[in-house]
């Protein structure tokens, strides 16, 4: 407790905690589709793969959006682009709750819900902004956490669907985003850890480096695989079990909450072990339990304990990475993050594409979790090669914070 206390008070404490709310409301409304899928597929009468594009099109509208975002964080404010974006959330679901009565204006809604995707790489920013280097990782694993939001959506959106029909759903969410927005304007400070005087080119550097690229990579693993399992698994447990559209979110909630809670032990065992040592048991734990996921599809006990730790996994790397980021580009973290972001979120898109598909062309979702394990492999053996010149230039041996 004292060090958690000692940590608190080298920042602003009171934006770390508006910064996570705010993350949690956008992660609860950008999977907000996924969360009603059973309700949705029934209504209109979906096939696997009509499934597929309508869980990942929030996703990649939310990728495509994080760059504009963080770029317009740099000039306005970040606590000024959250503004912003809120607003903007709160006008896309009200278009949800009058204007969606077809699967194509579904799709529209799927890029609306997008905006509420793109908070990412600012709100742990904002967060963090204040507090030095040495507690970055732990700061921003805080206001990551706010993925929690994901695990409430799939809890809470199913029982309200059933209640009240799911296109309430989204007048109930607009009506909720009210207190985040009021938080933010009443608590929130604006750090004042961005040189503001600094041109487009010197922010956006990180664009033309190669550790961004392999950052981005890596987060498309670890993240991309956190939102897009998120979204697909009530879909999965409904279709896979046959259990009640309420049931598969309550169970998809048990994952997708140890994946947002574990986020934060990754980015504290990341400042003490280093983000490069944690990643690396992370992609290893990531690769083997997908494949366990699609080899238990017979069991409903079985899967759902082996997506619990597949999430932990990715919620620790979630956490990991995000230390390493503000080591790497320390005065142009918000653009730096909505980048890897992007990058991450395309990664989480194309989950339940390749679900989908998998279901619908080979009768199983088993080559889908077997093509992500690959991949994740793969991500593994870049990350270990170039983590020799990260050790050698910014960073200690493991990914540690050099000493001042």
């Amino acid at each position: 407790m004292a060090y958690f206390r000692t940590f608190l008070k080298s920042g602003h404490a009171p934006t770390l905690y508006v910064s996570f709310m705010y993350f949690a409301f956008s992660c609860c409304i950008w999977v907000m589709n996924g969360a009603m899928a059973p309700f949705i597929s029934e209504d209109y009468g979906l096939s696997p793969a009509q499934k597929g594009v309508m869980l990942s099109i929030p996703i990649f509208a939310g990728a495509f959006m994080r760059f504009p975002l963080g770029m317009m964080a740099q000039y306005i404010g970040r606590k000024n682009a959250t503004l912003v974006e809120m607003v903007m959330i709160v006008v896309a679901l009200l278009f949800g709750y009058f204007f969606v009565s077809s699967y194509t204006s579904l799709l529209a809604m799927g890029v609306l819900l997008g905006i509420a995707g793109a908070s990412f790489g600012v709100a742990l920013s904002l967060g963090s902004g204040s507090f030095p280097a040495r507690y970055k990782g732990l700061a921003m694993g805080l206001v990551g956490a706010g993925n929690v939001g994901t695990a409430v959506s799939v809890l809470v959106a199913p029982a309200l669907a059933q209640r009240y029909g799911w296109q309430a759903v989204y007048g109930i969410a607009a009506a909720a985003m009210l207190l985040p927005i009021i938080a933010m304007v009443v608590f929130a400070k604006e750090p004042t850890d961005v040189d503001a005087h600094a041109t487009l080119k010197e922010h956006a550097a990180c664009l033309y480096e190669k550790d961004g690229w392999a950052f981005s990579l890596i987060y498309a693993i670890t993240f991309g695989g956190f939102i897009g399992l998120a979204t697909f698994l009530p879909t999965y447990y409904y279709d896979q079990f046959g259990v009640s559209k309420v049931q598969a979110g309550q169970l998809a909630m048990l994952a997708a909450f140890m994946g947002a809670a574990v986020r934060v032990f990754g980015g504290w065992i990341s400042d003490h072990w280093g983000g490069v040592n944690t990643l690396t048991a992370v992609l290893i734990a990531v690769a083997i339990t997908l494949v366990l996921c699609g080899l238990s599809g017979g069991s409903l006990a079985a899967s759902t304990l082996l997506f619990i730790l597949c999430f932990a996994a990715l919620g620790a790397g979630n956490g990991a990475l995000f230390q390493l980021v503000p080591l790497r580009w320390p005065a142009s973290t918000a653009v730096a993050g909505s980048m890897i972001g992007e990058a991450g979120a395309l990664g989480g898109g194309l989950v339940p594409n390749a679900m989908g598909l998998s279901k619908q062309y080979t009768g199983t979702y088993l080559w889908g979790f077997v093509l992500f394990a690959v991949l994740t492999v793969s991500v593994l053996l870049m990350m270990r090669q170039m983590q020799l010149r990260w050790t050698r230039t910014w960073a200690e041996k493991g990914g540690r914070a050099r000493s001042a």
